[in-house]
């Protein structure tokens, strides 16, 4: 696609999407979160199995010969600052094996992780234990709260287990009661609460370290389907309060597309795909994940750079100015009710236009049979 000056008249208008993916793109320069190479073999002699070709065997057919099975192979990627940065696959895929990994719950077989600067994979027990309490933070899927204590005291364990003062944890744990909307619960016990609200508990807890990096393994999927539409505004509302770096882990496609900056997609521990929620749904790596994404709603999760296309030399300049990561349902009614084409906009430079046909046609072919 061709770049053209826009005219002098216009207003170039950079929406809140384009901005947060630019502000990322920067931040990834220098990633929060590196992961390289990272592998978890299961089994006798696993160290063994790395190089060799028996790596590049199936799950079944490494079972078969070795008694050794592949959880995560060979995966890496980086997390910029306050990126939501989401894993998904289906059970078995790798997925909860990768995150435990990550803090050494789980000891990788091989590969390097660092967080903000720190080699976790060769840590010493000290230093593990000081990023666990700090720097990282985990979201179970099954709370992991404690039954005898109330509410603001489960908020404060984990600053009580830092060692912190009473006073000082007490008061941070009330600013974050108040934070995941519980006032009023602080002197509740667990099975006072919906699981909605013990998640509540379980977010407050999390974010009450003030941690480097938030870590959710499949933290909704035991929940009511209503309950967990609910609690994935809850995280995205406290993303943009708090703007804490995240790692979501999931098995669920329209969470990871509605939550994550960025998705990762595991099959049988291997990275299929990398991308941004448009790209994973525009552009799928191959026919697992054209499998995947083939019932979502196309129209909400392409952007208009996915369907601009070069102005026609007889077609007006004047329509609406819109960014090119604006999604194609938002834009929708603006370039409907328009008489001209919509212009995709970043700075000075006119990227393409959308008209009416453009929008129709992904609105249409999701809605064919």
């Amino acid at each position: 696609m061709s770049t053209h000056a826009l005219p002098v008249a216009a207003a170039p208008v950079e929406d809140d999407v384009s901005a947060r993916i630019a502000r990322l793109d920067e931040a990834r320069r220098t990633p929060l979160l590196h992961v390289d190479g990272l592998w978890k073999v299961f089994g006798a002699k696993s160290d063994r199995i790395i190089g060799t070709p028996d790596a590049d065997l199936s799950r079944r057919e490494l079972m078969a010969k070795t008694g050794c099975v592949v959880a995560v192979k060979d995966v890496s990627f980086d997390v910029a600052p306050g990126e939501v940065f989401v894993v998904m696959g289906l059970s078995g895929s790798g997925k909860s094996t990768l995150v435990r990994c990550l803090t050494r719950l789980i000891e990788p077989t091989a590969g390097q992780v660092t967080v903000a600067g720190q080699d976790i994979t060769s840590a010493t027990d000290a230093q593990l234990r000081d990023l666990r309490r700090k720097h990282v933070a985990m979201v179970f899927q099954h709370f992991g709260l404690l039954p005898h204590r109330r509410v603001i005291d489960n908020v404060a364990y984990g600053l009580e287990i830092r060692g912190d003062g009473k006073a000082a944890r007490r008061e941070r744990a009330q600013e974050m009661v108040d934070l995941v909307g519980l006032s009023g619960n602080e002197n509740s016990y667990p099975d006072q609460l919906s699981g909605g609200m013990q998640q509540r508990v379980g977010l407050a807890r999390a974010l009450a370290v003030d941690p480097s990096v938030l870590l959710f393994d499949e933290p909704f999927s035991a929940l009511d389907p209503l309950i967990r539409r609910d609690m994935q505004n809850e995280v995205i509302r406290l993303h943009h309060e708090v703007g804490k770096t995240m790692v979501f882990i999931t098995h669920d496609l329209a969470e990871a597309l509605k939550l994550g900056d960025r998705i990762l997609i595991m099959r049988d521990g291997a990275m299929v795909q990398v991308g941004r929620p448009d790209e994973v749904v525009g552009a799928p790596a191959d026919d697992y994940v054209r499998d995947f994404v083939s019932d979502v709603p196309r129209s909400h999760v392409l952007t208009l750079r996915w369907v601009m296309r070069d102005p026609r030399p007889e077609e007006s300049l004047e329509g609406p100015v819109m960014g090119p990561d604006t999604v194609v349902k938002n834009a929708a009614h603006r370039v409907l009710a328009s008489a001209h084409p919509a212009r995709v906009v970043v700075g000075d430079q006119l990227l393409g236009v959308v008209d009416r046909e453009d929008i129709l046609r992904v609105i249409v072919a999701e809605e064919s049979p």
